[in-house]
């Protein structure tokens, strides 16, 4: 599938900000068999002082700007079009999940794909007494370790209740857990935490996901937001698998990456620092449009 991505960001300030500084991750890459950007700008307005594109430890592109001047408001807008080829996954080959420990030792390397990188609790995602009884209420004998991910993301997509007004960004996935309540973020923090209480390594995807709008209507244009899902590692022979458990589905061919991390921490769309007085107000809106 090939796609038009359209992200809008604006932050307004209550009073001129001085010396503005942000690092966002917003732009997609590249991914060998998943994905090709033919094109990708982001733009700021008004224009920064300086800028600076580089990536970081796994390879998510980080875009840094900085406003030496008192600025009222930031707008930033990204614009991209990529082909999507990732489907889901077939046949499974997995490992069996009693060997995955041995897999995991066994594995050789500490490059940014490496599972060591997303066995440990990290901030956001840090497994509970309460979190691993739900996973490992979920495995069976016998199973193999994509089987054993499936079953935790379905079954969290059961157990839990999506609700925008429930958390914030700042809510601890335990309490999400036990609330029953959340958004993606909240879904994919905890579905990370349940794997890895289990021995799974799992992490956090950062990304856009096309929707579709109710049947006769029209689509809404900018009333998307971006997304978040999980990655997990089933075993040196097949890797990683990606599973959304805030939708019950594989990731594959709707779905656009923009960033891997451990957690939310490692991939957020926008982070930054201002020196002003008063409050902000942000907004934004995303656009996913099949070219096809």
């Amino acid at each position: 599938m090939r796609y038009e991505v359209k992200l809008k960001l604006s932050y307004r300030y209550n009073a001129p900000s001085d010396h503005a500084r942000t690092l966002l991750r917003v732009l997609p890459s590249d991914i060998a068999g998943m994905q090709t950007v033919t094109s990708r700008l982001l733009s700021f307005d008004p224009p920064p002082d300086e800028r600076h594109d580089s990536r970081d430890f796994f390879g998510n592109t980080m875009t840094s700007a900085v406003w030496h001047a008192p600025i009222a408001e930031i707008g930033v807008t990204l614009n991209a079009k990529i082909d999507r080829g990732l489907a889901e996954p077939g046949l499974d080959l997995s490992s069996p999940r009693e060997e995955l420990a041995q897999e995991i030792a066994q594995f050789r390397s500490l490059a940014p794909n490496a599972p060591h990188h997303f066995l440990a609790a990290s901030r956001r995602a840090a497994p509970t007494k309460e979190m691993t009884e739900f996973a490992q209420a979920q495995l069976q004998p016998g199973q193999t370790a994509r089987g054993a991910i499936e079953a935790v993301g379905r079954a969290l997509h059961r157990e839990m209740r999506f609700d925008a007004g429930a958390t914030d960004v700042n809510t601890p996935a335990a309490e999400a857990f036990a609330n029953r309540h959340g958004v993606c973020q909240d879904f994919s923090h905890i579905m990370i935490s349940c794997l890895r209480g289990v021995g799974i390594p799992a992490g956090y995807v950062s990304g856009f996901l096309r929707t579709y709008p109710p049947p006769g209507q029209p689509r809404l244009e900018g009333a998307d937001a971006m997304h978040a899902w999980v990655r997990a590692w089933a075993g040196a022979e097949t890797g990683w698998v990606e599973f959304d458990p805030t939708n019950n589905q594989y990731a594959g061919e709707d779905y656009i990456t923009v960033g891997y991390g451990r957690d939310y921490d490692d991939v957020p769309p926008l982070r930054g620092a201002m020196r002003g007085a008063g409050g902000q107000q942000s907004a934004q809106a995303v656009d996913v449009i099949p070219l096809d």
